[in-house]
Parts: structure tokens; sequence; C-alpha cells
């Protein structure tokens, strides 16, 4: 996947223009000479002004030893510069020439380029080029090959879009001839597997709006193609008696309360799973009112289908091998001391798996924190919590963030379906069960945590399915192993991994996060809010500064749009808002609020075509006041207990009519109030919380969470799915 630098060869700039040329790289016309005097003919042909360079097989970048001589007007600075460049030449350069081009004027430069990631393997690259490239980095990577579709998405995630636009009276970049240069460059990653890297930098915006190479290194190296062969993903029956077995057995059952063998014993009766419940114990001693017994042997057989194993690991292959006498198909082991600890233990871990292997059974971990499905009331875990039941698939390499995504979902009332700590993941990557999720009934979203990636194109292309057919959020830790290989080159430079991630991400429609609680949070509302037909956002708001700093971080923000007012809509509202409204976007009802204002304005906006979804700010203000007055002293008099209740009521109204109109429109409707935090038992946030949906405690939030929705509605339309 990676190449050795060491054992490279760089083409000469002769040689990587002409293979660039066949993959629809543009190249400036050019001539070379031999001689001073052949360099003015070739000046003579191509016309005044040009640019002289010194070409040779070993010459590489050719700025540092100044063998580039830039705006030569005549034929006697042609024949000047070409005497010198002939002069300037190493014995090492090996055979040279003078390259003659025409003077390709801009005022933008782009980088493009091809670099082979160890982990993600053979990537494109655009950004912005020229001398600033590595201090500006506004790059994007996609896996090669690339299509047209995923190159137009290329040239937009770039940060630097007015440069793309008109600019300084020149025409807006051709975006259809960059598009042939960037699958013209997937093309030749994919079909040369001795391309190690490609550096074109810069190519030229020109004033017409065309790009054209002026420069290009094509570097060759013996490429590895043997890669890790993808293991299997367990079985649907496997993963059945995983999540939903007809019994449970804890092997190593405690009576300790500070015991795994007890605490895991202990929230699985807890949770309320209905199945069979066993534990093995030496002593044979009640444990919980669970009676256990000595071996699994004398569990009747066919009465469980998975073994939560708190055993020391030196005894796991004989439990495995007796487990698999008695029908159970799934393992699930915290036991430590495997790939995690030394070489021993990996070595004891590879054979585990080979046994699990031969013996038919899933095995979950090792080194795991344990297993949830909500569905069937099991909560198998060593640690709390037992989140609620909801849509989110939670998979995780890391055991806290599992137990940070459960506690999250308790705290937002944003339920989960499955949960599991992947542990080593000796047999059963995140991504297997990831792909499982996409396919359970019970799960509307996938949300995992990764780390230590070891086969990053596996892992794509496994998940690629999955993204498919259910929405993935993705939060990545720590690094790849290996790195992004720096070539000496400015592609190579600009190719850290972490936006080789990235760009394998988008190119399959994954949905990735910056960080834990941001990933929820677009979970959450994909699990509970349908997606945008399009980008126009709308914000409802009672109080305008809210209103103005949501509109900020909608104009920020990539994929959504702050939509105009439609001027049939802003008449509708005219009739129910007091002549002070805002009468643009964000609307803001002016404190004119009558019992219904809310709802029907809400409604105005959700009935209209062009409205995509809306962002709902202010909820809870009133219900906030009345908290107050029932904790005064002068409650329930005075009329306080009338006001109180019509407040509290008022605002529970309105969070039910934004979710039942974002269920009748089919439009996501995005609810806000920093008294989802500030005071969760508000009548608002609580209501919203009763509907199943997230209550966003700021504007900034909702909006950062709408922006996948949307982002994943536009791969999804662009790619006719």
């Amino acid at each position: 996947m990676g190449h050795d630098t060491t054992n490279s060869t760089t083409l000469s700039e002769r040689d990587s223009k002409a293979l660039l040329a066949d993959y629809s790289v543009p190249i400036a016309g050019e001539r070379f000479a031999g001689t001073p005097a052949a360099a003015v003919e070739a000046a003579n042909e191509l016309g005044y002004p040009v640019v002289a360079k010194l070409n040779g097989d070993a010459i590489a970048h050719k700025t540092e030893r100044g063998l580039v001589k830039l705006r030569l007007g005549d034929a006697a600075a042609v024949e000047q510069a070409a005497t010198d460049l002939l002069a300037a030449a190493h014995p090492d350069d090996g055979e040279v020439d003078v390259l003659i081009a025409p003077m390709i004027s801009g005022n933008r430069e782009l980088i493009a380029g091809i670099v082979r990631d160890p982990q993600f393997g053979p990537t494109v690259m655009l950004g912005v080029g020229g001398i600033l490239a590595e201090a500006v980095a506004d790059v994007v990577f996609r896996p090669a090959p690339v299509d047209a579709i995923t190159a137009l998405e290329m040239i937009d995630d770039l940060a630097t879009q007015k440069l793309l636009g008109e600019f300084r009276g020149e025409a807006a970049v051709d975006r259809s001839q960059l598009v042939e240069v960037l699958t013209g460059l997937g093309r030749l990653a994919a079909e040369r597997s001795d391309v190690a890297s490609v550096d074109i930098n810069p190519l030229i915006v020109e004033a017409s709006g065309r790009v054209v190479a002026v420069d290009g290194l094509v570097e060759l190296a013996a490429v590895a193609t043997d890669r890790a062969v993808l293991r299997a993903r367990p079985s649907d029956e496997q993963f059945q008696a995983l999540f939903e077995p007809r019994g449970v057995v804890v092997s190593g059952a405690s009576t300790h309360p500070g015991k795994f063998g007890f605490v895991s014993l202990h929230n699985i009766l807890a949770s309320g799973f209905a199945g069979a419940v066993f534990g093995t114990n030496l002593k044979g001693e009640e444990v919980l009112g669970i009676q256990t017994v000595a071996d699994i042997a004398e569990i009747p057989d066919g009465a469980a289908d998975l073994v939560f194993v708190c055993t020391p690991a030196a005894g796991n292959p004989d439990l495995l091998r007796a487990c698999a006498a008695k029908g159970i198909r799934a393992a699930f082991l915290t036991s430590a001391g495997y790939g995690e600890a030394d070489e021993a233990g990996q070595r004891a871990e590879d054979e585990l798996v080979a046994l699990a292997d031969e013996l038919g059974i899933l095995l979950a971990g090792p080194n795991g924190q344990g297993v949830v499905s909500t569905p069937v009331d099991l909560c198998a875990q060593i640690v709390a919590p037992n989140p609620p039941a909801g849509g989110i698939g939670v998979a995780s390499q890391s055991g806290n963030f599992v137990s940070t995504f459960l506690n999250m979902s308790r705290a937002s009332g944003v339920g989960i379906s499955r949960a599991i700590s992947a542990g080593n993941a000796a047999a059963v990557s995140v991504a297997d069960y990831l792909d499982w999720y996409a396919d359970d009934d019970a799960t509307n979203v996938g949300l995992a945590y990764i780390e230590g990636i070891t086969d990053g194109q596996g892992l794509i292309n496994r998940l690629a399915g999955a993204a498919d057919r259910k929405p993935l959020v993705l939060v990545k830790g720590g690094a790849t192993e290996g790195g992004a290989q720096a070539a000496a080159s400015h592609t190579g430079a600009l190719a850290a991994n972490d936006k080789i991630f990235d760009g394998a991400c988008r190119s399959v429609g994954i949905s990735r996060a910056p960080s834990v609680s941001a990933a929820f949070d677009a979970a959450a509302t994909f699990a509970t809010q349908p997606l945008p037909a399009g980008p126009n956002v709308m914000v409802l708001t009672t109080v305008g500064g809210w209103g103005v700093v949501t509109a900020d971080a909608i104009t920020s923000a990539d994929d959504l749009v702050l939509m105009d007012i439609p001027s049939d809509l802003e008449a509708s509202i005219d009739e129910l808002l007091p002549p002070r409204w805002s009468k643009n976007n964000p609307i803001d009802c002016a404190g004119g609020e009558t019992r219904d204002t809310v709802p029907d304005v809400m409604a105005l906006c959700a009935a209209h075509p062009e409205v995509h979804s809306i962002i709902y700010l202010g909820l809870g203000i009133q219900s906030n006041q009345a908290r107050m007055m029932r904790e005064g002293r002068f409650f329930p008099d005075h009329g306080l207990e009338r006001i109180v209740g019509y407040h509290e009521r008022q605002d529970a109204r309105f969070a039910e009519a934004a979710h039942e109109l974002s269920v009748s429109t089919g439009k996501p409707i995005l609810t806000c109030t920093e008294l989802a935090v500030a005071d969760p038992d508000n009548a608002g946030p609580a209501a919203v919380r009763a509907t199943g949906r997230l209550c966003y405690s700021s504007g900034g939030q909702a909006v950062a969470a709408l922006s996948h929705l949307v982002r994943r509605q536009m791969y999804r339309s662009a790619r006719g799915l």
C-alpha cells in the first residue's frame, strides 16, 4: 500500500508530463532543446515571453538550484538563459536539455496530485497551490479512482471558494475541465500501481478559467500489492446470538460486589432481561438469587446462546469448547492479558480466534466492557449505564466511549438499540458491527468511535456498503498506524492521514464528527429527524439575539443556506404577527405571540415548498418564569397557579407541534433552548424528550447536527440514491 522512497525513481519533467498528458492533464505547449541556438528557435516558434528550465532524468526540484528562468522576452534572453542552464548541470544529473515553454499567467494557482497512503492506498488530492500550498493547507483527498460526481464534491469542499469563482477580472475556474484532471489522476492511480506519487504544482488558472499544468513530477516505486485479507463478517445467526440471545451464561459469576462476575450478572438481571440467566462459579454459590453451577456442562443443552466471560484468559480455550458443546454461538470476553498486554498475549489471542472460528462461535472482545441490546432488555456490562431504547447502534474500540454515548442517551432521552465495546476486536471489528447494524430493523443509525486503524482500505470498503443502507457517524481518535509518508513534494507533505481519512469517509457518504459529543448529536438527529430535501433553513425565534447567532452559524456552514423568505410566505406571516416583526430570516416574532402564533407560523414555514428545514429557538422561556413563580413564596396565590400551568402547557404544546409538523411534512424541525441543559425538567425540553427527539442546547449545536443530514441527502441525491 505504501512505497519505499529509497528505491524510487523520479521521472524527468519531460517524461512526467508526457505520462500526465495521457490522463487528461492539460500541459502547456513545450519544446526541448539541446543547444542555446535550438532553444532560441523553439522560443520563436512558441512566441514570447517564455520559460526556460533545465530538464534531466535525475533533476527533480529545479527552483532550489536556480534551474528555472522566467519571463524571457526575446531571443537574446533565451540564448543567455539556455547557456547558463546547461552550464549549471551536474555530472549526476545525467543527460540534460533545456525545456522551453510559454509563460503561462494567472492570478490563481492550484495543486493536484496523487499520494499512495500506507493505509488508504492510492489517493487523489486537490488544493490551493503555489508557494503557499503548505502554509494554507487547503486540500482535499479522495480514494482513487475518482468519478465526476466525486471530483465535483472535491472542488466544492475546498475552503477557498472565492478563488474558484470570478476573481480580479478573470473568469471562474472551468470546473468541467478540472473534473477531467481529477478523474484522469484517479485513473492513473488505479491503473499504474508503480506510480507512487504525482505532484502538479502549480496548476495555473488562466484568465479564461482554464487550468494548465506548468510543472509536474511523477515518482515511480515498487508498490506492495499484497494486503491483509479481511475476515469474513460473522453470520446473522451469530449476531442474533450476541444481541438477542435466548439465554445468557455469566462465566465466573461472583458473590463479591466489586468483581466483574457480580456486576455483569447484576446488570443483566436489573435491566429486566426476560431470557434464561445462568452463572458458573467454582463453588456453585448462589449469586443474586441465581443458583450457579461449577461447570458449563451442567447447563441444559440449547438453553443459552451467549456466554459473558469474566474468567482469566488461561481457561478460556476450554471454556469455549464447553460452550460449543452446549450450543452457545456467541462469547463476549471481558478477560484481559491478550494482545493489549504483550507478544505472548497476542499469540494467545490469535489462537483463541482460530479456536472460535473452528467452533463456530462469534468472539467479541477480548478486553471488552460489554454488550447492550434494548429490544430484549439486555445490559450485559461490567459498568453502567443501561440506556433508554431507541434507534442508535453504538460500536466502539474504547469501552469508555461506549459509556459516554450511553450516558448522553440517558441525558438526552434519545435511545440506543444496540451497543458494544469491541475491546481488542480480535475477531469482530467495529466495521463488522456497523455492517450488521445497517441491516438491523431496530437500528436507524450507526455510531462509532475508532482508533488504531491497521487497514484503512479494508475499513472503508466494509463501511461503504453499510453507509449505503443506513447513516453512519464516526469519530476517530489517534492516528493511523504508519502515518502518511510525506514525500519530498508538496503533495506528500500535505497528505496528513487525518485529511485522507476524512476524504475516504466523504467518498462513501460516512458522516465524520470532530468530537464525541458532536458525533452523538449527529447520530441522535439522524435517528429522530427526517432527511431534508435540500439546504434551505428557516429560523423561527421568539428572541432576537439567538436568531442572530444561529443565522451566523448557518451562513458559516458549508452545507446550509440561510434562505430568504419567499414573498408569499412573508405575506402569510404578516397576518399573524405585529408589523414590527423582522420580515426576514430569522423570523423574530417580536414578542407578539398569542396562544397560537408559534405553532401557526411554524406550520406556514413547514408547509412551504422552498423551506427544507426549520430551527426553532426560544422554547421554555415562559416555563422558566413559571418555575420561579412556583418556587417563590407567593405561589399558588395571586393567580400564579393558573398562569404557571398555562405557561407550562404552552411550552409543551409548542414542542409537540414541532414534532407533529416534522412528522406530517417530512421536514426536520430542530428545537433549541439552553434550558435543555440548565433546567432539563422545564416543560419545554421535557416535552421534546417525550417525543424521543434531541432538544439542542444552542442554535450552533443544531446547525452542526443539521449539516450532517443535509450532506448525506446531497450525497445520495447526486448519486440517484
